[in-house]
């Protein structure tokens, strides 16, 4: 199946990350035709079921593919109300696909330098629905991702290239930032250990 510069639609999650393997093989990354190949793939739950793993507590990371080293394909899995923190992307692209659900998504300002405290300002506020595409960059700003949903769960497929396994979080009032190691709930449907932070 070829799908560089002629893009063929993935019929499945697979064809979908057969494309982006692919497509990354080129060490320049066309943002446009990442985007256009993930927005193509029309989410089907058989194709992802086995990555969708929710936590009562937390929304989870699920490793699909490591993509050569390149990027990392996630499925992250959001309960009724959970969110995540606001934060960057250390200098990766980001893009997210709405698999199930509707997430709302908050952009922020970043914070300035100029002073110690301050809240951070909000740029914009939008939903993305089921089978939506969005991108942001360092470029861009700070996000936070959010399941508003009081009785519903939601599901979205997450790229990060380069990979990273740290980030900041931002503090909304202060604008504070804090370095957060981020970790996989599980890895191609199984459930990573459990380590308990400390000694």
């Amino acid at each position: 199946m070829s799908c560089k510069r002629s893009i063929k639609v993935p019929q499945s999650l697979e064809q979908l990350v057969q494309c982006l393997h692919e497509i990354f093989e080129d060490d320049e990354i066309n943002v446009d035709e990442v985007r256009e190949i993930m927005a193509s793939y029309v989410s089907k739950e058989q194709d992802w079921r086995k990555y969708a793993n929710y936590d009562p507590y937390r929304f989870t990371r699920n490793l699909v593919d490591e993509g050569n080293g390149k990027f990392n394909l996630i499925v992250l899995c959001w309960g009724e109300g959970q969110g995540s923190s606001i934060h960057d992307h250390t200098d990766s692209h980001c893009f997210l696909k709405v698999l199930d659900g509707k997430l709302k998504e908050t952009l922020y300002h970043w914070p300035t330098d100029s002073q110690e405290e301050k809240p951070l300002e909000v740029k914009s506020t939008t939903f993305v629905q089921r089978d939506d595409v969005t991108y942001i960059n360092d470029s861009i700003g700070l996000h936070r991702m959010e399941n508003t949903s009081h009785s519903d769960t939601a599901c979205s497929l997450h790229l990060y290239c380069p990979p990273f396994d740290m980030c900041n979080s931002f503090d909304q009032r202060t604008g504070h930032k804090q370095a957060c190691k981020v970790t996989f709930w599980s890895k191609y449907g199984t459930r990573t250990p459990f380590k308990p932070s400390g000694n």
